[in-house]
């Protein structure tokens, strides 16, 4: 097993190739918002069936539980960049073949289950290679203005996409708008052959395990959260929070048709709910910042979060517009927990080993979601769409709630590792006893 060295950017670093990758990144997100509102809405019409829209979610789900931890560990070994740039790609080649099927009228629900889970496997990879790029590109001071900027960046395509692909439903072929995400991928590739991405320096093994070994990776990234109980407890957490999420954010769909009597341009309005709030979060994290400890930003958002699924629910069958503010309050308070926890992970967190954390972390965090998904088709089908918003919200309040009154998820700031890398030494104090804590971040 190798380890490899610390190193971080000067203060003074530019950040110009870190943000010419990053708006490639934007026109990524627009057209993979595209086909995602194209191919839900096409199962919500084709089948209306809260089921199959569960198991459609799940296609997504699955890689980040069994593909995100091997990812990790090759993240960690491979040139970040060309995981990048291979990721996108297959993710756009998956796009072209279901268009090629729609265009020939053969296109099934099944290959739509296919196509999700390519590219969630593909995400998988890229994912971790850019959140850990990230902190070998952005001076540490920046890392949590770039976390709220991430958090405007994911919100910006669900702003435009929705709106956008039912006006391009009703004026192109489902091929056509799956056409427009190809474009908008070779957009977010293009610079990554020209940019520069710095890799960790990886220095001999040090625990005698056998030069190369992806699973030796993975076993020390394994004994590096089984070495941080804070974290362990912070990803139970996690999961019983994304129990509910999940199926929740899957039945939007339903929440528009069913219980507001609405059609695609309903459904854009709360998708765009999304948007815009997770674009405010991330702005208001980035000006903002957070209070000092940013713990308790993470889980006062968590649980205002949880309040706003909750008015979701009981919005009457004539309140669509308050149903939308809570939409969109429920993803402005995300973004800043979301913002919040990465930026922790991202100064706490050796980068030699970040690529293995982040997708063990990703992988724990949504080891619950199938079970939810599980559940929720038949149980919404029997009760209705609003029952499980008012269960979410209740259970996802009492949670961020709660969590106050466990001082290891409160503290976590408080201790940080230094350049130890696992297998080379015990993360060294920052300051306290308190133990190191950390949630996932999905």
């Amino acid at each position: 097993m190798t380890a490899t060295s610390i190193t971080q950017p000067a203060e003074s670093v530019s950040m110009r190739p870190f943000f010419t990758i990053w708006t490639g990144q934007v026109f990524s997100l627009l057209g993979s918002e595209l086909v995602q509102f194209a191919l839900i809405w096409w199962l919500t019409t084709t089948t209306g069936s809260a089921t199959v829209l569960a198991l459609g979610t799940m296609m997504a789900v699955l890689p980040r539980i069994f593909v995100s931890p091997i990812a990790g560990a090759l993240v960690d070994r491979w040139n970040r960049r060309a995981v990048m740039i291979v990721a996108d790609g297959l993710s756009a080649l998956a796009v072209v073949l279901l268009a090629v099927l729609f265009a020939l009228d053969r296109a099934q629900v099944w290959h739509i289950y296919a196509l999700t889970f390519i590219r969630a496997s593909a995400g998988a990879f890229h994912w971790p290679a850019m959140q850990a790029s990230t902190t070998l590109m952005v001076p540490q001071k920046h890392l949590a203005r770039i976390a709220g900027l991430n958090q405007v960046l994911y919100g910006l395509a669900p702003i435009v996409g929705p709106p956008l692909g039912a006006l391009l439903l009703g004026a192109l072929p489902i091929q056509g708008v799956l056409a427009v995400d190809v474009g908008t991928a070779m957009l977010a590739i293009a610079p990554l052959f020209f940019v520069h991405v710095p890799q960790p320096e990886r220095t001999p093994a040090t625990d005698g395990a056998p030069q190369g070994s992806v699973f030796a990776d993975l076993r020390e990234g394994l004994r590096f959260l089984r070495g941080w109980p804070g974290m362990l407890m912070a990803m139970g957490i996690a999961m019983l929070v994304n129990l509910f999420l999940y199926p929740a954010m899957s039945l939007q769909p339903l929440l528009a048709t069913e219980r507001f009597g609405g059609g695609a341009l309903e459904l854009a309005c709360l998708q765009s709910a999304f948007g815009v709030g997770t674009v405010a979060g991330g702005i208001a994290l980035g000006v903002w910042g957070g209070f000092k400890r940013r713990t308790v930003t993470a889980l006062s958002a968590l649980a205002l979060h949880g309040i706003s699924f909750f008015v979701v629910g009981l919005a009457p069958t004539d309140g669509f517009p308050l149903a939308v503010g809570a939409m969109f309050l429920a993803w402005f308070t995300l973004a800043i927990a979301s913002g919040s926890i990465i930026a922790v992970f991202q100064v706490t967190i050796p980068p030699n080993v970040q690529g293995r954390v982040f997708t063990l972390l990703q992988s724990g965090g949504g080891a619950m979601a199938p079970l939810g998904l599980a559940i929720t088709g038949p149980l919404v089908d029997a009760l209705g769409v609003r029952f499980w918003f008012v269960a979410s919200g209740v259970a996802i309040a009492a949670i961020g709630v709660g969590a106050f009154f466990v001082p290891a998820l409160l503290y976590i700031e408080d201790r940080a590792t230094t350049a130890a890398a696992p297998g080379e030494g015990e993360p060294a104090h920052v300051g306290g006893d308190t133990p190191r804590v950390a949630a996932s971040a999905g």
